[in-house]
């Protein structure tokens, strides 16, 4: 945990979100689950209110001149628009319209930064699973037949595959779906309603801030910022002439274009952009021009935004390779469409292009802040402002963790901590015998076989992909140990192979002491282990002051005691270990915990945040007792690096009492849009 200004002499004694409202929990398992289990909330996710354009005036419907092959210009500057009185006016001035305009929180007070959240949580739920159905269909078991355990998912919805193949052979085959684990996500979040926003919007969208990244195309589908894909532009087309909304535009007109390298002719120097028109170019990838473009859909789109003034909103995208992704998008704002033009492009086919101005009042690009070289920050440790010690583990760990402050003058290094990387076992606290393991041989692969996955539902908690993802918060996942026969290798040993994310902790200006990562980290990763001293919870009472105290209530999380956020938890206690000692557990209080007060790793330092990054997982691996399972945080969102990492510290609100018998409280300064404004 980070630092806490209160240094009066109390801990935390309640269990984590005892009493918190269902609604302003955390949550971070399946979106079908979440529903199930409020039956009473009232669903959000079919329509959505987001605040009114300008109404436009009624265009005449006279068809538009197609340019002629060489150069045309058309300046905005000289569009008038019609009005039914027949009256000409200059185009409608959205220079106005801002992120200040837009909502903060939804009709049901649910802060849009916070919706935006769930649905990416909500599709990368979807895109692990089908990443573990596809893993699966790749992997070759120890016996050589094919896996062909039951799906746990509901039905798939059709494929978005771009091009559906068919046996040409045997026409009454079946089509085959795309093998892409995105696309698949994306059908089921539109067969569910789980589009944040699924009709078309004009302009900034509540939540989605100016330097938003996105790390697919599929997430921005996924929102509803773009409704397709692949296509580089997105438009209002003829058929929404009837939405109430759209009357009175000229259509189609464009509502979002991605600008990343996909054209030779395109020219970009961020606050100005010279775009190039859709069509003609090589779909295999080599962004040579191979065919004139024409001027219809996209094209005719963007000359119609120029011709009514209407913004665009442009993302950018920028390489990144590494094993999750090739680019990554950023939201740069909307621009202006102020002229078009047609010529020859260097392939010596017909292009248009489009001259696009960033409106004034936006927040400052970003663009220019996305350094991901295999997505990885770039700074090493002598270039570090602020540097106060150069690995704060001492090579215990596999990656130097390096501390910096540019808050105190002179600056000071943390202290009052014995880095360990392992836990501390109490002499009172007895840890049981090594369970019987799998045996599985190599890696474990086929569910139907493996011990282990049987203990989680009949199934691995982890994908392979990115090193090992797990692909959904549970109330406690079962990983391979001591007495498995598979290797070290194995998927079922994710949590088990240390850090592999560059952390650093750094100095902030109101919470002590924060931790970030250099590195992308992609959701479902773990990140860190809760190390410290594994003792009695009855025993941290006569430990004033410490603010290190980890309750482990992973037993009261599996049975929702103490109104704990219930999670899945299709898992299998092995006969004789539930009935050992837990009846003995109390509604209030679990009865093991681990105290980071003076031994501890890299994760008492990581600060609390009511809107965080980090879920914590409880994870059995040598034993199956679940009173002392280990603490793991695993990060819930795609997190970009020098993000700073937070979890959800779970206080009871009026729960912490000082010495003097009264009710403490302390302030949260996390900085959230949705903050309950106190820590305690």
């Amino acid at each position: 945990m980070g630092e806490l200004n209160d240094s009066a002499a109390h801990r935390r004694v309640s269990p984590r979100l005892q009493n918190v409202p269902a609604e302003k929990r955390p949550f971070y398992g399946s979106a079908k689950r979440k529903a199930d289990e409020t039956k009473d909330d009232v669903v959000r996710t079919k329509k959505t209110k987001v605040a009114k354009p300008p109404k436009p005036p009624v265009q005449n419907s006279k068809p538009e001149v197609e340019p002629s092959k060489g150069e045309v210009t058309m300046e905005s500057s000289e569009s008038k628009v019609t009005l039914e009185s027949g009256e000409s006016k200059d185009c409608v001035d959205w220079s106005w319209y801002t992120v200040a305009d837009l909502p903060l929180t939804d009709e049901n007070g649910v802060s849009y930064t916070a919706r935006v959240r769930e649905t990416l949580r909500a599709f990368n739920l979807h895109y692990l699973h089908h990443v573990q159905e596809e893993e699966k269909r790749c992997c070759k078991p120890e016996n050589g037949s094919p896996i062909k355990s039951p799906s746990k998912r509901p039905p798939k919805g059709p494929s978005m595959s771009p091009s559906k193949k068919t046996d040409k052979k045997n026409d009454d085959e079946p089509k085959k779906q795309s093998k892409r684990p995105d696309l698949k996500a994306l059908s089921e979040m539109l067969k569910e309603n789980q589009i944040l926003f699924p009709e078309k919007q004009i302009g900034h969208l509540p939540g989605i801030a100016v330097g938003h990244q996105f790390y697919s195309r599929a997430e921005m589908v996924a929102l509803g910022f773009h409704s397709h894909w692949l296509n580089g532009i997105d438009f209002v087309g003829e058929s929404k002439g009837k939405v109430e909304k759209f009357r009175g535009y000229k259509l189609p007109f464009a509502l979002i274009i991605v600008v990343s390298g996909q054209y030779e002719d395109d020219v970009d120097n961020a606050e100005e952009i010279v775009y190039t028109g859709q069509g003609g170019n090589d779909l295999l990838g080599n962004k040579q021009q191979i065919a004139d473009q024409v001027m219809k859909r996209g094209n005719l789109a963007l000359k119609n935004n120029m011709d009514q003034g209407i913004p665009v909103r442009v993302v950018r995208g920028h390489d990144c390779v590494n094993s999750y992704t090739s680019k990554v998008y950023t939201y740069d704002g909307l621009y202006k469409v102020n002229n078009y033009w047609a010529e020859k492009g260097v392939a010596g086919f017909t292009v248009f292009k489009y001259r696009l101005k960033r409106l004034p009042g936006q927040d400052s690009l970003r663009s220019k802040q996305v350094n991901f070289v295999r997505a990885r920050g770039s700074k090493v440790h002598a270039e570090l402002p602020g540097l106060v010690c150069k690995d704060i583990c001492y090579g215990q760990e596999n990656i130097c963790i390096p501390a910096t402050n540019v808050i105190d003058k002179p600056p000071v290094a943390p202290e009052g901590l014995k880095y360990i990387n392992s836990i501390i076992v109490e002499k009172d606290v007895n840890i049981p015998p090594n369970a019987s393991g799998c045996r599985c041989k190599g890696n474990c692969t086929n569910p139907l076989t493996c011990s282990c996955a049987q203990l989680n539902g009949g199934d691995f908690p982890y994908v392979s992909k990115d090193g090992g993802r797990l692909i959904e918060a549970k109330a406690v996942v079962f990983e391979c140990g001591p007495n498995c026969g598979c290797g070290p290798g194995c998927v079922n040993r994710t949590s088990q192979r240390g850090m592999k994310h560059r952390l650093e902790v750094f100095r902030t200006d109101y919470k002590g002491w924060g931790v970030r990562s250099w590195d992308f980290i992609p959701s479902g990763a773990p990140v860190c282990e809760y190390i410290g001293v594994l003792r009695k919870t009855d025993e941290v009472d006569s430990l004033l002051g410490n603010e290190y105290i980890f309750e482990i209530d992973c037993w009261h999380t599996m049975h929702g005691i103490g109104s704990r956020e219930k999670r899945m938890c299709d898992v299998t206690i092995p006969n004789g270990d539930a009935e050992s000692g837990f009846s003995k557990l109390s509604e209030s209080e679990p009865e093991f915990c681990i105290d980071a007060a003076s031994h501890g790793n890299v994760t008492r330092y990581i600060n609390h945040s009511c809107e965080p990054n980090l879920f914590v997982q409880c994870v059995l691996s040598s034993h199956h007792d679940v009173r002392l399972a280990r603490i793991v945080l695993f990060a819930a969102d795609n997190i970009p690096p020098l993000q700073e990492l937070s979890y959800d510290y779970g206080y009871e609100l009026d729960s912490v009492v000082g010495l003097d018998g009264k009710i403490k409280q302390l302030d949260c300064h996390c900085g959230a849009v949705g903050c309950r404004k106190r820590l305690y």
